[in-house]
């Protein structure tokens, strides 16, 4: 079992005091009300407000991503794997907003299923490194940390797309 990760999540709060702790929170916060609005999309009614909560949400927590990512990071592979998911989550969250605005429900539908996924990433990394923690070794961790980053978000939303695109899930162009 390892003891203690190379990375301190203290220097991150240390180095960014306001950024840090608004990105765990609407992190956090992400991980229940991305899928909560995703569970109420067949009621407009509290569909509407609880997605543009978590639109909110996820917005702050994608924009603070970044600076979480880059300041103190365990390997440049991490920084750039957790700076690729903000990127992805942000993109998702505008494609869909856009989608919905122009009436085309089923995009909208496949750009929130993906960034639900890209949300489970959260879930995931942890999970993942639980499991290093108890079955890797020290030496690995920087590396294995820098698979994490990507693995963990990026194989949920890959498993995703697939789904969507074997299921009929992606809206066929006009």
């Amino acid at each position: 079992m390892i003891d203690e990760f190379p990375e301190e999540l203290l220097i991150k709060a240390e180095l960014l005091p306001v950024i840090f702790p608004v990105h765990m929170v609407t992190g956090g916060l992400a991980l229940l009300l991305v899928p909560a609005a995703l569970l109420l999309s067949g009621q407009p009614r509290w569909h509407r407000p609880v997605a543009r909560l978590a639109a909110l949400d996820v917005l702050l927590a994608g924009l603070t991503a970044f600076p979480v990512a880059l300041i103190e990071p365990v390997t440049l592979g991490s920084a750039l794997g957790f700076t690729a998911q903000g990127a992805v989550w942000l993109v998702l969250l505008a494609l869909g907003i856009w989608h919905i605005r122009h009436g085309r429900r089923e995009a909208h539908r496949a750009c929130m299923l993906l960034m639900t996924a890209a949300t489970s990433g959260a879930i995931f990394f942890r999970v993942y490194l639980a499991l290093f923690a108890i079955y890797g070794s020290y030496r690995n961790y920087p590396q294995f940390y820098a698979v994490d980053a990507w693995l963990a978000w990026g194989l949920p939303t890959l498993l995703t797309a697939l789904f969507l695109q074997r299921t009929g899930g992606f809206p066929r162009k006009a």
